[in-house]
């Protein structure tokens, strides 16, 4: 789906700017968090690199596969599809999986078991189905890897590697790509807007803990 389509829906369906505001200062927060990459050792530069491949490489269609089965909207359903659709067209486990290669990180058993817990939580979450929370919970996650992207080159790059397609690609296509998932989450909450009780943020709170386990020097 276009940018112009998604700016058609959002001048119909907006966003609240409450959440917008949120999901913005979670973002902020994470990347003040990030450690300098001056003060880590090449070990701990190799560690976040494994850690984010072990998490991204298997799992990132998945999320967003659950994301499409769980709305009902039919503007959201095409959105999602596309996301899907270009990440299968243009193979971007392989891409990350070359990146990773590339920095001499490519994830060992340990990269994957330091994951485990948090992202276990995060696959029993999107088993719920939940449309509005796991459409938030993938926008929020699109908004802060477009950001983390000049953060991921730079650890490659202390680690001698040169390959940089990965990085370069999402932190392009993700600007668009967080634009159109809250355009699909604006179509959803019009249809089916959560109660009043229900805690929106609870798949961003869970994919916000692993990224904190992902980017904890260890």
């Amino acid at each position: 789906m276009s940018p112009v389509i998604c700016d058609q829906q959002l001048s119909d369906l907006s966003i609240d700017a409450s959440i917008q505001t949120k999901v913005d200062s979670i973002i902020d927060d994470l990347l003040v968090s990030l450690p300098d990459p001056n003060c880590l050792s090449g070990e701990q530069r190799r560690g976040i690199i494994s850690r984010y491949t072990a998490v991204l490489e298997g799992n990132f269609i998945y999320w967003m596969t659950a994301a499409y089965l769980s709305v009902r909207a039919p503007e959201a359903r095409p959105i999602l599809l596309e996301n899907l659709r270009e990440e299968v067209r243009d193979s971007h486990p392989v891409m990350l999986q070359k990146f990773a290669l590339a920095a001499g990180a490519f994830p060992s058993d340990l990269d994957a078991l330091a994951m485990h817990h948090d992202l276990t939580n995060v696959r029993l979450f999107l088993g719920r189905l939940s449309g509005v929370r796991t459409v938030l919970m993938m926008a929020f996650f699109e908004g802060f890897i477009q950001q983390f992207m000049t953060y991921l080159a730079e650890l490659a790059a202390q680690q001698g590697s040169a390959e940089q397609e990965y990085t370069s690609v999402h932190g392009v296509c993700d600007v668009t790509h967080t634009q159109q998932l809250f355009c699909a989450l604006a179509a959803e909450m019009a249809l089916c807007p959560a109660d009043a009780s229900t805690d929106i943020f609870e798949g961003v709170d869970l994919l916000r803990g692993l990224i904190q386990s992902i980017i904890r020097p260890q």
